[in-house]
């Protein structure tokens, strides 16, 4: 979706093999926020300085584009209430994990897998990185957008079996994130 130039030239963003202006690589939700977060770092909400919060919103959008999302996202009340639900399970039942891990005698044996996720949305794959890391045990070492790839480090593993499950693991949080959060297509490649 986005394409670098080589040389002394910044990095413009394509849509569709064409370059984008000024007008639609402002992303004016962006903006407001940093003309809020300008506000809090100057302790007031005077006029001179919303104005200045603005200019400065509308400079960075400039200067750093974030590229455009492909589709705007369709949440799925249900599958935020399983998404959500499932995380606390898990965020209890790995607590006990790990307590038991600390606890127990013996030196406890870690592996940093490789998961290829199924979706090439970058922003499904930041969610259930996110997600997967706030699970005591398992925390993501290294992303790699380019292949959609994730690398974890997973807390007491001593076979091929469990690294699997692991694997599994992620995996399906990932189809929880996609139930979660998909296209107005509902297709899962376009999510969001």
């Amino acid at each position: 979706m986005s394409t670098e130039k080589t040389g002394s030239t910044a990095a413009v963003p394509e849509q569709h093999g064409r370059r984008l202006g000024p007008r639609q690589l402002l992303q004016w939700p962006m903006v407001l926020w940093l003309t809020l977060v300008w506000a809090a770092l100057w302790g007031s909400v005077a006029p001179l300085i919303l104005v200045s919060g603005v200019l400065v919103g509308v400079l960075v959008s400039l200067v750093f584009p974030l590229p455009p999302l492909r589709a705007a996202p369709r949440v799925h009340l249900w599958g935020v209430l399983v998404l959500l639900g499932r995380f606390v399970v898990d965020l209890v039942v790995a607590s006990a994990q790990v307590v038991w891990v600390t606890l127990r005698p013996g030196t406890a044996r870690s592996a940093v897998i490789e998961v290829d996720l199924v979706t090439d949305s970058d922003l499904v794959m930041t969610f259930t990185a996110q997600l997967v890391s706030l699970v005591p045990g398992s925390v993501i070492v290294e992303a790699r957008r380019s292949t959609h790839t994730l690398f974890l480090h997973v807390l007491d593993v001593t076979d091929e079996t469990q690294v699997d499950d692991a694997r599994k693991r992620v995996l399906e949080q990932e189809q929880r994130v996609l139930r979660a959060f998909t296209s107005p297509a509902g297709t899962g490649e376009g999510a969001a």
